[in-house]
């Protein structure tokens, strides 16, 4: 009698129980964010290439969550679900284009904070160096959450690694495009953006370390204020998930 009583309450529990939009999102993500929106009162932000795998789900999260007052996504592919979801925030702005750009850089104006989630490591012509500089005077704090590499002292570009220890070093394989013809098409152009296959933002380009990027922070007067080390990305084990929050 019990049990059947309750299995028939389970579906009443589960509509009345609300459901968790940003269950499927990163835990250590949605801490930095909570972190830094709190501790230094975020009302702006540009999440940089938030579009992909999650559906601009940082974006919409810190929306949510806190009162913001203006914010950009942008990347070189919205998805519809993304697009429609906009629509119900005022506050925010899709850009579409490659943030890299000094072009986009200049639409965005000036806000509280950048979000480089996973994109730093993708970040070539600008380097991600570079890019950083270019984005220091238009941002007061930087919530950046990377794959870092600790395979060696210094950044290494991956290609220069060599085919063979670049597949060791990136969670692909040669057979997922366009991992799949990279080698193969390294100085041709890509027909979508523009740029030879060595240059493009859909692979893995970089092994940064933290070494380098805090130096680098450090240069252009920001100050590390968060730092969390997640452990190691999936199987590769020079890489490991790191999450800093820069301010100046």
């Amino acid at each position: 009698m019990f049990q059947s009583v309750k299995k028939a309450l389970v579906p009443v529990v589960s509509r009345l129980t609300p459901v968790d939009p940003f269950a499927g999102l990163s835990r250590e993500k949605k801490e930095l964010i909570d972190f830094a929106f709190q501790r230094f009162e975020l009302r702006s932000f540009a999440d940089l290439g938030g579009v992909w795998n999650v559906a601009g789900g940082y974006t919409f999260y810190a929306l949510e969550h806190f009162p913001i007052e203006k914010a950009v996504l942008v990347d070189t592919d919205f998805t519809d679900e993304v697009v429609k979801r906009a629509q119900g925030f005022p506050a925010l702005q899709l850009v579409h284009g490659n943030f890299g750009s000094a072009e986009i850089i200049a639409k965005l104006g000036n806000v509280d904070a950048a979000m480089f989630f996973d994109t730093l490591l993708h970040q070539v012509n600008p380097d991600w160096n570079v890019l950083l500089e270019m984005y220091a005077p238009k941002v007061k704090h930087f919530l950046i959450f990377n794959q870092q590499f600790i395979g060696s002292e210094h950044t290494v570009r991956l290609f220069d690694l060599g085919e063979e220890e670049y597949f060791k070093n990136v969670p692909h394989t040669r057979s997922e495009a366009p991992y799949d013809v990279v080698f193969q098409k390294m100085y041709e152009m890509h027909p979508q953006h523009n740029r030879i296959y060595r240059d493009i933002h859909n692979v893995w380009q970089w092994g940064i370390t933290d070494a380098d990027l805090i130096d680098v922070m450090k240069n252009l007067g920001f100050k590390m204020q968060f730092y969390k080390n997640s452990g190691q990305f999936g199987v590769l084990e020079n890489f490991e998930n790191h999450a800093f929050v820069f301010s100046r």
